[in-house]
């Protein structure tokens, strides 16, 4: 049991890396957090942060084998929005589904369903319709688009 927790979290992280990478190579500068997904009490930590001509990005990263519903804890996803707020950024899930050939996909943190629990959720279809591209983040960064005109 444990081995398998070690093994998810590392595969975690080896993701968190290839969005920083992907990020960098088009020009971002970027950092994972160094305690993304600890049991932080007094500080939240982002799993990725990354900053381009002054305008800051923060991410909750999320992989999964197949394109299915996602969700998100109500207070993680909270502390993601403060953080942005403080950096005066904006917030997003990345979410790169494992099939082999998707790339990586942003979800403005707007556009999640509420659960009746008080959980959030990107459904396949806030996927498909409303999940940005690394050229969308570009072209924000750039000046060249206003994420809201995507």
């Amino acid at each position: 049991m444990c081995s398998d927790i070690v093994r998810l979290r590392k595969r975690g992280f080896a993701r968190e890396r290839d969005l920083v990478k992907k990020l960098w190579e088009v020009g971002f500068a970027c950092v994972r957090g160094p305690a993304s997904g600890a049991k932080t009490r007094r500080i939240f930590y982002p799993d990725v942060v990354a900053i381009r001509n002054g305008r800051v990005y923060v991410f909750e990263v999320k992989t999964r084998k197949r394109l299915e519903t996602i969700y998100i804890d109500r207070r993680k996803l909270l502390n993601l929005i403060d953080f942005a707020r403080r950096a005066g950024g904006k917030a997003f899930i990345a979410i790169k589904i494992v099939d082999g050939v998707s790339d990586w996909r942003f979800i403005p943190v707007e556009r999640l369903e509420k659960t009746s629990s008080g959980m959030f959720r990107v459904t396949p279809e806030i996927y498909k319709h409303h999940g940005l591209r690394i050229s969308d983040l570009i072209a924000d960064a750039t000046g060249q688009r206003r994420l809201l005109d995507f």
